[in-house]
């Protein structure tokens, strides 16, 4: 049985067709659910960016070295494995729409409570489960909407969905500009974190307006096997659970590495003012906002497969491109700076159409989240070693070791299907 929505009548067709086709045949409760889900993504990537961004403050205020802030990303990307576990099978066992408040509560009460923190080992605890919540929220999120999509538009609707992080991006970037601006470097960065209690707000609309795919809810409610860890490694999901997590991991080690040092690289290396940062950053974004609805469109028109391949060659290469540049060519950076986030976002853009037709509905939300949240955690050990090999090699020289991960991602697809047209079943 299909999860997608029922089709429209014969005399409503013309309404489905055009550049938002995707989004009308969501229908009235699919609009719903995308709307809760893009807004608990773009506050899920406004709370974790408050740490990148603040990082020198942060640095400078606890006296740390680069391994040390480094790992202040790794913790949060570690616990976001389990966190992204465990959401995946309460979403199996008690619905998509409760998973996602419990994970949009989490990461934004520990985000607030990172202002508080007194010293370097409070902030790491507070910032591992911060990644409880952060982990889960994406996995739940994309299989709710995945649920509500239908599957000619399933790319397209789930590539939308990944765009809201490049909204949160900006929107901290913004505020960041503002925060630093007007406040010491000492207070600025707890005013960040304080920020990070805006999800609160999106749980009320989540509790009140949207609901699970009926389809999918029946067929969970039927099923004997609802969020169970063994299924996904029984012989029949052993060999996708395997290569998907590889594929997460190539794919989100090479983008957090970005994420996590281009900030400080553009401070320390390049002499970037606070604003100046954020400017340069404004093409970075504005190349991801775009390359995750292009990326969108692109995995519903050649492939799942086709569609991460392309982009993880170009991510790499864009990487060598983007650190390359010579000291004093600040202009060529800025126009980089476009390409390189348009990439390393487009490749993303098929992860929440992918994983989720890899596994059926009964543990779709435990596949999802193990997968996508072990290659995260995996992954998370490239910004540590980035950190700390920076110290010899350099911020910018070892950036390049995102590259690698891109390549992973390339040679763990082998071992996976093409799943694009596949009805959810």
């Amino acid at each position: 049985m299909s999860t997608t929505q029922a089709q429209p009548k014969q005399g409503e067709l013309p309404e489905h067709t055009g550049a938002f086709a995707w989004f009308r045949s969501l229908g009235p409760q699919g609009r719903r659910a995308f709307g809760g889900a893009f807004g608990g993504y773009a506050l899920d990537s406004y709370d974790y960016f408050t740490l990148p961004l603040s990082m020198v403050a942060i640095s400078a205020y606890f006296s740390l070295d680069n391994g040390q802030t480094g790992l202040l990303t790794t913790v949060t990307l570690v616990v976001s494995a389990i966190g992204g576990a465990l959401a995946g099978v309460l979403a199996d066992r008690i619905g998509r729409v409760k998973a996602l408040m419990i994970t949009v509560i989490t990461y934004a009460v520990f985000t607030v409570l990172c202002g508080f923190a007194p010293n370097y080992e409070t902030l790491l605890v507070f910032r591992a489960l911060q990644g409880l919540g952060f982990g889960g929220e994406w996995a739940v999120g994309a299989i709710l909407v995945a649920e509500h999509a239908t599957a000619k538009h399933r790319g397209r609707t789930l590539g939308a969905v990944q765009s809201a992080w490049a909204a949160g991006w900006a929107l901290a970037v913004i505020v960041y500009t503002l925060v630093f601006a007007f406040l010491d470097a000492d207070t600025a960065w707890r005013v960040m974190f304080w920020t990070g209690a805006l999800p609160a707000l999106l749980v009320v609309y989540v509790r009140r307006n949207v609901s699970d795919a009926p389809e999918a809810a029946e067929q969970r409610r039927r099923s004997t096997e609802r969020g169970s860890f063994s299924t996904i490694f029984n012989k029949d999901l052993l060999r996708t659970t395997v290569f998907a997590t590889l594929l997460s991991t190539g794919v989100q080690g090479g983008y957090y590495t970005l994420a996590t040092w281009v900030p400080t690289y553009l401070k320390t290396e390049r002499g970037l003012t606070v604003v100046g940062t954020g400017g340069y950053l404004a093409f970075l974004i504005s190349g991801a906002f775009i390359g995750y609805l292009t990326g969108g469109y692109l995995t519903d028109r050649i492939g799942r497969k086709n569609n991460i391949t392309l982009f993880a060659v170009l991510s790499a290469a864009g990487i060598v491109a983007y650190t390359g540049i010579p000291s004093g060519a600040d202009s060529l950076l800025l126009v980089l700076g476009f390409p390189l986030g348009f990439c390393m976002s487009a490749i993303f853009s098929g992860f929440g159409s992918y994983l989720s037709e890899l596994y059926p509905t009964a543990v779709r939300g435990t596949g999802q989240g193990f997968t996508y949240n072990s290659g995260r955690a995996v992954g998370a050990f490239l910004p540590t070693l980035v950190g700390f090999l920076s110290d010899s090699w350099g911020v910018g020289g070892a950036l390049v070791l995102g590259a690698a991960g891109y390549g992973l991602a390339v040679l763990a697809l082998v071992g996976l299907p093409e799943t694009r047209g596949k009805e959810l079943v």
